[in-house]
């Protein structure tokens, strides 16, 4: 499932797997304060639509009613070519971290698609979610009292975006635009694939961060998809037979 098209330069909101419906509700109530009404649920814990979302929106309903919901993270975010993850904790991770600023910053100036993911309001980002994104986006919190709950982590980011919302000029002429992360997807899938085959992986053990370490080259450097198609087409001829030459 895709979503519709928001607006130039306004993120899209994730909420991966939300436990209450009154969390998703003010979460919607955050978005709308700073002017962002696109909202994405990756397998609410209770389902969706939820009664106890409503109340908890003070009147954010066109938020929620234009909320869509997928399956999983890399479906809600395919359509996006920047994705921002949402954390306070230490990842095992070699990935840009930026501050809130810095993240309003990349948003503001490119005309590409935006995602911010949240995690659950427990347990946060798996990090095999955190490494879906192009980098990770931390709020400067007290360290001895890191417990932002999931309005309070949207809000502060949507505020900080709409500080540059109204002053944001596009580039003069992007030559290129970043690829959708549904490219990049394509991309990491085909040479996992093929290195499975030529046995790259090993051992076992280290298969997932490894995994992991090749995903975050690929989704932090900005690839269009005029580039995106180049890479793939030159793991294509590595593998397949030679051409023949005259």
């Amino acid at each position: 499932m895709r979503g519709s098209a928001s607006e130039p330069n306004k993120p899209v909101i994730v909420l991966v797997r939300p436990q209450l419906g009154q969390n998703i509700g003010k979460a919607a109530r955050a978005m709308l304060n700073f002017g962002l009404t696109e909202l994405r649920l990756v397998s609410p814990r209770d389902g969706w639509p939820n009664p106890d979302a409503g109340p908890a929106a003070s009147g954010a309903d066109v938020v929620l009613e234009r909320a869509q919901l997928f399956d999983t993270v890399e479906a809600a975010i395919a359509d996006c070519s920047q994705v921002f993850s949402s954390t306070v904790r230490r990842r095992d991770l070699v990935m840009p971290v930026l501050r809130p600023e810095e993240m309003a910053d990349r948003i503001a100036a490119s005309s590409a698609k935006s995602a911010i993911i949240f995690g659950p309001e427990r347990s946060g980002l798996e990090t095999e979610e955190v490494a879906l994104a192009s980098a990770i986006v931390t709020v400067p919190i007290n360290p001895k009292f890191g417990s932002l709950n999931l309005a309070q982590a949207v809000i502060l980011l949507a505020y900080e975006w709409s500080r540059r919302s109204a002053l944001a000029q596009p580039p003069a002429k992007e030559l290129e635009p970043a690829a959708p992360h549904g490219e990049l997807d394509g991309l990491i899938s085909q040479l996992n694939d093929e290195l499975e085959h030529k046995g790259y992986f090993h051992p076992p053990s280290r298969t997932e961060a490894t995994k992991n370490t090749l995903r975050t080259i690929f989704t932090k450097t900005g690839w269009s998809s005029r580039e995106v198609k180049a890479v793939r087409g030159v793991i294509r001829a590595l593998v397949g037979p030679p051409r023949n030459r005259r």
